[in-house]
């Protein structure tokens, strides 16, 4: 089976598969687009990307090998999720192996802010030397007020805290808060009370846009604004016009809405000229530690669904979580999620007189997924395989010897 890593994905993925048998890796610096993407993916098996390979369903069609996608990352809006799913092919990210890196640079990036450390930076690379103590301040008792109490939301709440912050926290969903931290009942409320806001939201349509004009002019003058989540959930021009006219006194951008392709090309905003915002090229989530544990994480799912079928974590796809089969053949069949296919599923291998030791099944909306263990014999295991692909509304089988 052939594996393509694109983007650079770290060498403990290659470890991880070559532990596991997977010697066939091809390992690209950069992303690939277009005809060359095309190219590329037409006789692999799994493929890795991080954020600018786009996989969308054009991309895709010619992968007719293509079994699954791995994306070394958090975020999957660059994968065509229903594309793929409808073509079998399950996608796993990493949710959780980069969270401590972005939550130690936004918590670097609260304690510059306070003290004003952009600013004073900028003017002393230019020699002027500016030594005060105005608007610098310590980050203890102030308000730490965290929009999205998720993996990356939880974790800089405990560590804001342990640094004496006031902890507060708004989410779409009831969240039980972790040690003194409070949820708002608002967005606005948040807006209202905290000196330092933080977003760490994913980009959905709820969250497009969800900072603009009208959001900035709530938050208390002189705060501080902070974005390590998504591009899109900002208003850059409204974020502009807030930091021209100082009601918020410093900002800090990992993240934009339109965001160079490759390293040689220029980066255009207006957040540039302001000397007291700090702006990095969305690296809060890249520190060797944590491409180190996404290589891991990801490719071990890869594996796993290689492997075993499971599916557990996967982005797009009925979550199946499996026991091992060492004595047995596996078969997996996924289908259309329309009436009376696993009644044909099951009527094959009564047919056959193949019996099944162990069934599982899970659907949603528009496919099915059913796993099936029978005895080891591999005539039969392909006839079965055979019949299985035969049924009407069949995606894709396969059988794990």
């Amino acid at each position: 089976m052939k594996v393509l890593l694109l983007e650079g994905i770290h060498e403990r993925a290659v470890e991880n598969f070559a532990r596991h048998g997977y010697t066939t890796v091809e390992r690209q610096p950069k992303a690939l687009a277009g005809g060359e993407l095309k190219a590329a993916l037409a006789d692999v098996h799994f493929v890795g990307i991080r954020s600018r390979t786009r996989l969308t369903a054009e991309a895709m069609a010619g992968a007719r090998k293509l079994m699954a996608v791995g994306a070394f990352c958090i975020g999957t809006n660059q994968v065509d999720l229903d594309a793929a799913m409808m073509r079998g092919i399950p996608v796993f990210n990493a949710p959780f192996s980069n969270t401590r890196s972005v939550a130690e640079l936004v918590l670097a990036e609260v304690i510059l802010l306070l003290r004003g450390i952009p600013a004073k930076n900028a003017l002393l690379h230019r020699g002027v030397w500016a030594k005060s103590a105005d608007d610098a301040r310590e980050v203890r008792g102030k308000t730490l007020g965290i929009v999205g109490y998720g993996n990356i939301g939880t974790q800089l709440s405990v560590m804001a805290e342990a640094l004496g912050m006031d902890v507060c926290f708004y989410d779409v969903v009831t969240k039980l808060p972790l040690g003194n931290a409070r949820m708002m009942p608002t967005l606005e409320e948040l807006l209202e009370v905290a000196d330092v806001v933080t977003l760490h939201v994913p980009e959905t349509p709820l969250t497009q846009g969800m900072m603009g004009a009208k959001q900035f002019a709530r938050m208390k003058k002189g705060a501080k604004f902070i974005n390590a989540s998504r591009g899109t959930v900002v208003d850059i021009e409204a974020a502009a016009e807030a930091l021209e006219t100082k009601h918020i006194a410093g900002a800090a951008f990992d993240v934009f809405p339109v965001e160079p392709e490759g390293n040689d090309e220029e980066f255009v905003s207006p957040l540039r000229g302001f000397d007291n915002v700090l702006l990095t090229p969305h690296i809060a989530g890249s520190t060797l530690e944590a491409q180190a544990n996404i290589g891991t994480e990801v490719s071990e799912k890869l594996v796993r669904y290689s492997d075993n079928g499971s599916t557990l974590s996967a982005v797009n796809f009925p979550e199946v979580a499996l026991p091992e089969h060492p004595r047995s053949h596996r078969l997996l069949h996924i289908h259309e999620n329309v009436p009376g296919v696993l009644s044909k599923v099951n009527g094959v291998f009564s047919k056959n007189r193949i019996n099944i030791s162990g069934e599982y099944l899970m659907t949603n909306a528009h496919i099915g997924y059913v796993v099936i263990d029978v005895e080891a014999n591999e005539r039969s295991s392909r006839a079965a395989l055979r019949s299985l692909s035969a049924i009407e509304g069949t995606i894709r089988t396969r059988v794990l010897f």
